[in-house]
């Protein structure tokens, strides 16, 4: 997340993810074997892609150019907007075998899940040949999906470098600079980001606030650390985190400063505030680029500006293809997912969408890349200089699900007035239900 990406992707992928849904019925075929490649005697296949959020393969008109190239191919997407409605149906049809896709997403806060737990649930793509590509992705996206015996369960499509996107019309109303360097010197800390609210809250534009949700923001400042919920030996540490502690104390903060519009991230209320101008700033993964062009719409072109993180760089999102073993094209499927993840590939996305690639090849085919919609920015810098600077993460099989009890406590904390004691008593609780 693409998002997943986000978010989610989003996201991002991660980030990804808009409208929460229900997968289509139809998404998938059944189990079979991957010699049964044909719809027709004809020779013509129908390859089913399922996912979360906003990948840019269909909008960088990817399956367009596949199909030229593959007369015999057809490909079908299916979307679900929240990536955790998503990965829920995922696991309710990886268990019963049916009604699986030929290439299914995975955000990167689910592939240790995947790597760890269900690898005899999806196809070791080393026997396509997968081992020859080794060498064209960050060695941290390809040994993420990588299981401990050797197998690959997954091609990368992106990676989630972080930076804050704002509202220069509306930064301009409210009497602040708009210039991205000026800015990020400004907010070189998380504490010069809030303080900088506060300001813009004394001269905002009537009903509008500095962030979105302290959900994002604790998102994007948890994507700066190396360790956040789990160690390098699989313990459960988020409790005991201090890197935890301070991006939830720090959304607190700006809750209790009444920094933010209160919007749940990937709600409908949430996407309307895009073209609305109901917040001033976003943190803003490489793949939440594209979610706010579709959001913002054409009368968003101009009126946003991009500029380097508040206290460093960081990694929000990113995500996977994969193909499961009860796939009925996995020859096919593999092809196109190779084809997808493609250095050129990918550097189209990237220049639709903003989904930052995965692909050494194509961060170097983007390096001088900007974006007319966001003011000219030079997005192939801020990315890829924060693509450079983020650091490895540590992955645990429930990364995601610690995340989304830890921001749902948080939103409860922003929209119920919750202590946060008390949100936190509760975040522990839903972790503890969720992972057993």
């Amino acid at each position: 997340m693409p998002i997943a990406r986000a978010a989610k992707r989003a996201t991002v992928r991660l980030g990804a993810v808009v409208l929460a849904g229900a997968l289509l019925a139809a998404c998938g075929s059944g189990s079979g074997d991957s010699s049964d490649t044909s719809d027709s005697a004809g020779g013509k296949v129908t390859l089913t892609v399922d996912l979360f959020g906003s990948f840019g393969f269909k909008e960088a008109g990817l399956y367009d150019e596949y199909q030229k190239l593959h007369p015999n191919v057809t490909i079908k997407q299916s979307d679900t907007q929240d990536e955790a409605d998503y990965w829920k149906s995922l696991q309710t049809r990886l268990a019963g075998g049916g009604g699986l896709a030929d290439v299914q997403g995975v955000e990167v806060g689910r592939i240790a899940s995947v790597t760890q737990q269900q690898s005899d649930k999806f196809q070791d793509l080393k026997e396509f040949g997968a081992d020859k590509l080794k060498g064209e992705f960050a060695e941290a996206k390809w040994s993420a999906a990588t299981t401990k015996d050797g197998k690959v369960l997954g091609l990368g499509t992106d990676v989630g470098p972080e930076a804050m996107c704002y509202r220069t019309d509306l930064f301009k109303k409210a009497g602040l600079p708009t210039d991205r360097e000026e800015l990020a010197k400004k907010w070189s800390t998380w504490d010069g980001y809030l303080e900088l609210g506060k300001e813009y809250k004394k001269k905002a534009p009537a009903k509008s606030a500095w962030l979105d949700s302290i959900g994002s923001l604790y998102g994007i400042m948890i994507g700066q650390e190396e360790e956040r919920y789990y160690d390098a030996s699989g313990e459960l540490i988020y409790e005991k985190n201090p890197a935890v502690k301070t991006a939830w104390d720090t959304s607190v903060k700006a809750a209790e400063a009444d920094l933010s519009a209160k919007l749940d991230q990937w709600s409908p209320q949430w996407n309307q505030a895009f073209a609305a101008g109901s917040f001033a700033t976003i943190p803003c993964p490489a793949w939440m680029l594209g979610y706010i062009k579709g959001q913002a719409g054409d009368g968003g072109q101009g009126k946003w500006d991009i500029a380097k993180l508040p206290g460093g760089a960081g990694n929000w999102g990113g995500s996977y293809l994969s193909i499961p073993r009860a796939a009925k094209h996995k020859k096919e499927a593999y092809e196109l997912i190779e084809w997808l993840t493609a250095p050129e590939q990918q550097a189209k996305v990237f220049q639709k969408q903003g989904n930052f690639p995965s692909s050494t090849g194509a961060i170097e085919k983007i390096a001088d890349a900007e974006d007319d919609y966001f003011s000219g920015a030079p997005i192939g810098q801020i990315f890829g200089d924060a693509a450079k600077e983020s650091p490895v993460q540590v992955l645990g099989v429930h990364d995601q699900n610690v995340m989304q009890q830890l921001t749902n406590a948080l939103s409860e904390v922003e929209r119920k007035g919750v202590s946060s004691d008390k949100a936190w008593e509760t975040a522990k609780k839903g972790v503890a239900n969720v992972i057993g």
